[in-house]
């Protein structure tokens, strides 16, 4: 679950990532500061689900906390971006079923 977890996560950030840089760049262009802002929380958020992604293969404790950095940093620039949100939440899920996975594993050891 921990590789499925992790390549899903990065093929996430990539679509965050392009989405972010889109907002920002035309965001820019028009002059509106907010969602300007918004999307370039948007691009941390997106980093945030790659390093989760990245780390979700070796180290999934650490990849829980990111993905819920990523999802309450979605949260932030959800009023300017609403797409942020959904991306907030596709992290939460990698983050649950992340945890569902290393529980599930510590139960089959027990037996």
């Amino acid at each position: 679950m921990k590789i499925a977890v992790g390549i899903i996560a990065l093929v996430f950030s990539l679509g965050a990532l392009l989405q972010a840089c889109a907002v920002t760049g035309l965001s820019g262009a028009v002059g509106e500061v907010s969602t300007q802002q918004a999307g370039s929380i948007g691009i941390l958020v997106a980093l945030a689900i790659f390093f989760g992604g990245a780390f979700s293969f070796a180290l999934p404790k650490v990849a829980q906390l990111i993905f819920l950095a990523a999802f309450l940093l979605s949260l932030l620039a959800k009023k300017d971006f609403p797409d942020m949100q959904l991306w907030g939440y596709l992290a939460a899920i990698l983050g649950i079923l992340l945890a569902l996975s290393s529980s599930s594993r510590k139960k089959e050891q027990a037996d």
